[in-house]
């Protein structure tokens, strides 16, 4: 993994610098850090979804759990039944649980594969967020304070970027240094050596799923004031980004294998292209091509840097 990561920093950096030179205002603090926030509902989905992913499952609903959450925060505002920020995030992250609990308890005690379970989460979450707009959404006025949150600056640094790296410093010391880390590894790794080796596979399946939901929650809500807007159609497509972002990281698709550095990076390089695109002049009607060209450009790259790397540590073991 940590050559894997390696690859990564240099793919990141050779990214920057061809777009630095193609575009210069790209290569200025003020706009990195206007990189990393709007990709801050990418960034802390990619922290679940690396757990996910880590256990051998998948979850296709969260841009609807992120929508239904940021929805319901919106409205609770708009009509004015609630008016503390706080208040409004941890209604956020109570229905973000709530359906990744949903999920996780289908996926763990129900055996239902997680494509499927998840798919069918998706619609039902997305119909939730139209059924409590009610045909209605928020805006910035009716946002009042809310959408404030997101405008606050701590040392010079926009507070949803400090919250994203707290999320990252959590996860971290969570996958590495915590028995629930090892577990999800080895869940991942081999499910039934795992259940005979006295791991409740199906309780490890159920608290991933949560905290994937969790993570939703805080996401909807952040995006609700990063973009002083509530729509039930908001972030659709959004869980291909966070796929995309721990593929590129290196994370196991057939679980077992990732780590927090990796889904930083690949989140990191997500965000480089989403914002070069427009900046080098790319048509619109062309950016999403664009974007997964180079995507599948990174992968492969990363993958043969690794492979290169593996070769010669044997080489030197040889030795």
């Amino acid at each position: 993994m940590k050559m894997r990561e390696l690859s990564l920093i240099f793919v990141l950096v050779l990214l920057i610098a061809v777009v630095s030179i193609i575009n210069p205002a790209f290569f200025t603090i003020e706009n990195l850090l206007e990189v990393l926030k709007n990709n801050v509902v990418t960034l802390i989905p990619t922290l679940g979804m690396l757990m996910v992913l880590l256990i051998g499952g998948i979850d296709i609903s969260i841009a609807s759990t992120m929508a239904l959450a940021g929805m319901a925060v919106g409205l609770l505002f708009k009509y004015n039944m609630i008016s503390s920020t706080f208040l409004g995030i941890v209604i956020a992250l109570a229905i973000g649980a709530v359906c990744g609990l949903l999920m996780g308890v289908i996926i763990g005690l129900g055996n239902v594969p997680p494509i499927i379970a998840t798919m069918g989460g998706m619609y039902i979450f997305r119909a939730l967020a139209y059924l409590v707009g009610n045909s209605q959404w928020a805006g910035a006025e009716a946002l009042g304070t809310y959408k404030e949150f997101a405008l606050k600056d701590i040392l010079g640094v926009n507070v949803t970027i400090w919250i994203t790296i707290l999320c990252y410093i959590i996860f971290f010391i969570l996958l590495k240094w915590t028995k629930f880390g090892r577990n999800i590894y080895a869940v991942g790794s081999n499910a039934e050596a795992a259940e005979i080796s006295g791991i409740k596979v199906a309780r490890v399946k159920i608290a991933v799923y949560t905290i994937m939901g969790l993570l939703c929650g805080l996401t909807g809500a952040l995006n609700t004031s990063i973009y002083a807007s509530a729509q039930p159609n908001s972030l659709t497509g959004k869980e291909m980004d966070v796929i995309a972002a721990c593929v590129i990281g290196g994370v196991s698709m057939s679980g077992g294998r990732g780590s927090v550095g990796g889904a930083l990076l690949g989140g990191l390089v997500l965000a480089v292209i989403a914002k070069a695109l427009p900046l080098v002049h790319i048509p619109s009607i062309a950016q999403n091509t664009i974007k997964g060209v180079l995507i599948v450009v990174v992968i492969i790259v990363n993958v043969l840097t690794q492979r290169a790397m593996n070769r010669r540590a044997l080489a030197r073991r040889e030795m």
